[in-house]
């Protein structure tokens, strides 16, 4: 799909693209932060309609939605491809003695060939988490690896 990038001086920038049904759908990034979906009228490529306005961490939050379901079809994907290879999803519990404590303290790959790949928390997907992400109680890892590498990410995380 092609994007076009418009400077907008003052302003930002523009992303406009045409969708499936032929329709020009923009959005503004503002230098303030903020975000503006706009639609433009099939006569007049210049006037265009605001959709809605997100903040900064409204847009973070619509991209990870957007996003998670493409990163569960890669993932999906891969692992029909490369035979031996699985995605589990592994829970935090409660008593686990990396609550509250970086993602990179588990050591994780190293310890166990396995990679974590996004984690969920509640409504959220931290995709492609630095090592540097806090765990938390209940958050869910997607675990890339062999069946017994996922296993031994969950043996790890409960302590």
């Amino acid at each position: 799909m092609d994007v076009n990038e418009v400077l907008l001086p003052g302003v930002g920038l523009r992303y406009e693209f045409t969708n499936h049904e032929g329709h020009l759908i923009g959005v503004v990034a503002r230098r303030t932060g903020d975000f503006e979906v706009v639609v433009y009228g099939d006569d007049d490529r210049d006037e265009a309609w605001p959709v809605f306005r997100l903040n900064e961490d409204e847009a973070e939050t619509l991209a990870q939605i957007l996003g998670a379901p493409r990163i569960a079809e890669r993932f999906a994907d891969l692992t029909r491809e490369v035979p031996g290879l699985e995605s589990g999803r592994v829970e935090i519990p409660d008593g686990s003695p990396y609550l509250d404590r970086p993602l990179g303290h588990t050591r994780a790959r190293t310890r166990t060939g396995a990679s974590v790949v996004a984690i969920v928390r509640g409504e959220e997907v931290i995709a492609s988490p630095g090592p540097q992400e806090a765990l938390r109680s209940g958050d869910v890892l997607v675990v890339i690896g062999t069946d017994r590498g996922i296993a031994d990410v969950a043996r790890l995380l409960r302590g």
